[in-house]
């Protein structure tokens, strides 16, 4: 319907015959028949196609979805999240100790700075997270906006524009390119960041065949994938005792 539509307004349409990329990266243009106005940045949920109302059971706390995101990390709730918890965090989660001491490393020390209430740095690295929408870095999804909302018409077009093999799932590959299409110019911290991150995800949320799903990637944006993760590592450590 969308696609007649265009061919009777050429303003409708999202593809530009001069701009291959326009259809070799198809855009979504039926959302609001699962997602009402998918358009509209959400402040508290994380809704796709098949959660139109976010993550059942997960509560929002009145945070934002970029905020609930890091939220898990904050290992005491006191809305600081120092190295110490970065790392407790993702030893929880699964990863080793030495991984997950050179990820607190990088993620405190590259993301305390912009987050903190003043000029003057802190040799702790805290990370604030009422002032996390300050540490979104540039070349990624879009996902998330400016103040750390969650825009469910840019994670849908993640897949539509780099989901090959399946429509609700991406491999390592599909990943790979989805983190060069999203390069912005000389954005040098953005580029090394983004594929950290898609690193990170893809290690631990991955399926044995390989793929990385939709859901996973959602729950992540939320943070429900973290707690989601350690509830399953303390399940597996009480049956190995």
């Amino acid at each position: 319907m969308a696609i007649v539509a265009a061919e009777i307004n050429p303003a409708l349409s999202p593809e530009a015959e001069l701009a291959p990329v326009t259809l070799d990266r198809p855009v979504r243009t039926d959302l609001e028949t699962s997602i009402p106005k998918p358009y509209m940045a959400r402040g508290l949920v994380a809704p796709d196609t098949e959660h139109p109302n976010g993550t059942p059971g997960h509560m929002h706390h009145n945070m934002s979805v970029l905020q609930q995101h890091c939220a898990f990390f904050d290992q005491d709730n006191n809305g600081i999240i120092y190295p110490w918890e970065t790392y407790a965090g993702f030893r929880q989660i699964g990863f080793n100790v030495i991984a997950s001491l050179i990820m607190a490393i990088l993620i405190n020390v590259g993301l305390s700075y912009p987050t903190l209430p003043g000029w003057l740095p802190s040799p702790f690295f805290p990370i604030y997270l009422c002032n996390i929408h300050r540490a979104k870095h540039g070349s990624d999804s879009g996902t998330y906006d400016t103040e750390g909302r969650y825009m469910p018409v840019n994670f849908e077009n993640m897949f539509s524009k780099y989901g090959r093999a399946f429509p609700d799932k991406l491999t390592l590959r599909e990943l790979w390119n989805m983190t060069e299409g999203n390069r912005e110019a000389y954005d040098f911290f953005g580029w090394v960041a983004n594929k950290f991150e898609w690193a990170l995800l893809y290690i631990l949320a991955r399926d044995p065949d390989g793929f990385l799903s939709k859901e996973a990637i959602r729950r992540c944006f939320d943070g429900s994938l973290f707690k989601y993760c350690a509830n399953m590592q303390r399940s597996d450590q009480r049956k190995m005792k």
